[in-house]
């Protein structure tokens, strides 16, 4: 076995990998199951490097993805449901109907227009899998009503950003954000009124709440929730490592660190980071 730039190389390997008698134990035992884990990990470790700027990193965590499709490909084609290349046919065979202003010419010629295409055609594809899946017996896709079509399944930041844009498109939604952070600090002081009580239920829903309304301000201002958090993830990494770094320099541990000297240093990385932009 050789690398190469075909994919069918890649798919050799996996089915080297999957083969009862001489493949790899670990890989022949897997199941979707099991591999859903992993998929969704490389897809963050994907956004990991384009946030990083790190292309070398992004050509491999890109790989790594690929590689969780073939994995699940294969399982599927053993299983007698469907192999690769169909997956390559749906996904061509998608863009293609929901691109016919680029291949079939059609009139949506603005970002707008491209939209509400999108959006029709979406509608139909959606009616199509219901009727594939009600002719082989399964239960429906998505939920009865009008936000059924937000899966449960999302990380829940992915899925509140959903919900709300789904329940914005017929007008359920704040026109501007200035009135979301009366209702941020309208749910801040329900948490307080719940922390008072000490009710582990009610301190629990109410958290739920203001991270609610929070998604919905960067929404209003087009800050995806998920990017920023994880960009302010990053930031927490840095100023503390400044502070463990400090720390060190110093002869000191952090363990052995107070609060307040600890408070000083991170103050002292924001400081620096305002210095350089």
């Amino acid at each position: 076995m050789q690398p190469s730039r075909d994919i069918q190389g890649l798919l050799d390997i996996m089915a080297a990998l999957r083969q009862p008698e001489t493949g790899c134990p670990w890989d022949i035992v897997q199941t979707f199951e099991t591999i859903k884990p992993y998929t969704i990990e490389e897809a963050y470790e994907v956004a990991d490097a384009i946030e990083r700027g790190d292309m070398h990193d992004l050509c491999d965590e890109l790989g790594d993805l690929l590689l969780q499709v073939v994995f699940h490909a294969r399982m599927a084609e053993e299983a007698g449901e469907f192999a690769f290349g169909d997956v390559v046919d749906a996904v061509t065979r998608k863009m293609i109907r929901r691109h016919p202003h680029v291949f079939d010419r059609s009139g949506a010629d603005t970002p707008e227009a491209v939209k509400l295409q999108w959006d029709t055609i979406k509608q139909a594809e959606r009616r199509e899998r219901a009727e594939r899946r009600a002719k082989r017996g399964l239960p429906p896709e998505t939920e009865p009503g009008f936000l059924g079509s937000v899966q449960r399944s999302l990380p829940a930041l992915v899925e509140a950003l959903k919900l709300q844009e789904r329940a914005a498109k017929v007008g359920f939604d704040w026109s501007e954000p200035e009135p979301i952070l009366d209702k941020i600090e309208e749910e801040v002081g329900e948490l307080r009124e719940a922390l008072r009580h000490g009710d582990r239920k009610k301190v629990s829903d109410e958290f739920g709440d203001l991270i609610f309304a929070v998604v919905n301000i960067g929404r209003h201002t087009d800050a995806d929730p998920e990017m920023a958090l994880r960009g302010t993830n990053a930031k927490f990494r840095r100023r503390f490592a400044h502070i463990e770094t400090e720390l060190q320099a110093a002869g000191q541990t952090l363990e052995a660190a107070t609060l307040e000297r600890m408070e000083d240093l991170w103050q002292a990385a924001k400081a620096i980071e305002r210095q350089l932009g």
